[in-house]
């Protein structure tokens, strides 16, 4: 598995690199359908309209973001799968809906995501990040461990529902650390985000973009990063990794194509999406919105969704998760 993650000096060679070679050295004859399975206003929506306007010029097509929710993003999922091969319609997707679904017990999904989609590329990793409620007296990953290991299930970590992204890494966290704290699943992050303010659950791993107004108005407290490396908008914050090593959590996006997407088309849309985040002003949006670009070949990208299934199946055999 292969990662690959932008320096701003590396934006600037790839877009360098990129100059003088329109992606569109074909057209795809008409706007593209670019599905977003999430509701406006959370990251994913963030994305898909930062990607469509920077791409529209790669590909010399409108792209236009179409949101269709539900089923955990898999209404979408399974529209992009349904489509006409042709290029014209291509959908973001969550690690989450790679990884994790598949290998949730008890889940039962509408597509299969090995053979009804196609990876065209990886796009961003979202920053993870463990935060506390402002009633908590334990503000740092050695207090936590601490009190949790001497006052089994005291400690409670709110989710925005079973097999999310949050629940898997404070199960993570929980296994790593060796200790027993208590899931309180929501239904969804904000709700789950409202009881931590109300000083009804603990702590909570999560996306750092939908943290930062609370942190920003003092209800939620930042503790460290989940992710491989920190924010630079909060260059004291250690790394969870510090204290137990190996401890990585990248809640990814990514965009793929329907099932038997030819492989001319897989590439120009890689290739033009290289194009797109490679802009300064993109990177500059994702820097300021909490995700750390993540790209690579058609091929990394399957890589990328192996070895992550593999990592967070073992973390729900170990919990024991079900989907139901």
């Amino acid at each position: 598995m292969q990662r690959r993650t932008f320096t701003a000096a590396g934006a600037a060679a790839l877009l360098g690199s990129l100059a003088g070679v329109p992606a569109r050295a074909q057209s795809l004859g008409g706007d593209v359908r670019f599905l977003c399975g999430f509701a406006p206003g959370g990251t994913a929506d963030l994305l898909c309209r930062i990607l469509a306007e920077a791409a529209t010029s790669e590909v010399g097509q409108k792209v236009i973001v179409d949101t269709k929710t539900g089923a955990s993003g898999f209404i979408a999922n399974e529209i992009v799968a349904n489509a006409a091969p042709d290029g014209r319609t291509i959908g973001l997707a969550a690690m989450a809906a790679m990884c994790v679904s598949p290998v949730m017990p008890g889940q039962k999904l509408p597509i299969n995501v090995d053979t009804d989609l196609t990876p065209i590329a990886n796009i961003v990793g979202v920053t993870n990040m463990l935060v506390v409620g402002k009633h908590m007296q334990y503000r740092t990953i050695p207090e936590i461990i601490d009190f949790a290991k001497k006052n089994p299930g005291k400690l409670t970590y709110a989710s925005a529902g079973n097999g999310t992204s949050q629940h898997l890494a404070a199960e993570l966290f929980k296994k790593m650390a060796g200790i027993n704290i208590l899931h309180v699943p929501y239904r969804g992050g904000a709700p789950a985000i409202q009881d931590m303010i109300s000083g009804n659950c603990d702590m909570m791993f999560g996306n750092m973009p939908e943290f930062l107004g609370q942190i920003n108005g003092g209800g939620l407290i930042p503790v460290a990063f989940g992710s491989p490396k920190p924010s630079p908008m909060f260059p004291n914050l250690p790394l969870i990794s510090k204290y137990l090593p190996g401890f990585e959590v990248v809640n990814w996006f990514g965009v793929f194509g329907p099932r038997a997407l030819p492989a001319n088309l897989t590439d120009y849309w890689n290739k033009a999406l290289r194009a797109a985040v490679a802009k300064p002003e993109v990177q500059k949006r994702f820097a300021e919105s909490g995700m750390d670009t993540i790209i690579g070949s058609p091929a990394e990208f399957k890589a990328t969704i192996m070895a992550d299934r593999k990592k967070w199946e073992g973390v729900i055999k170990e919990a024991g998760m079900r989907a139901d």
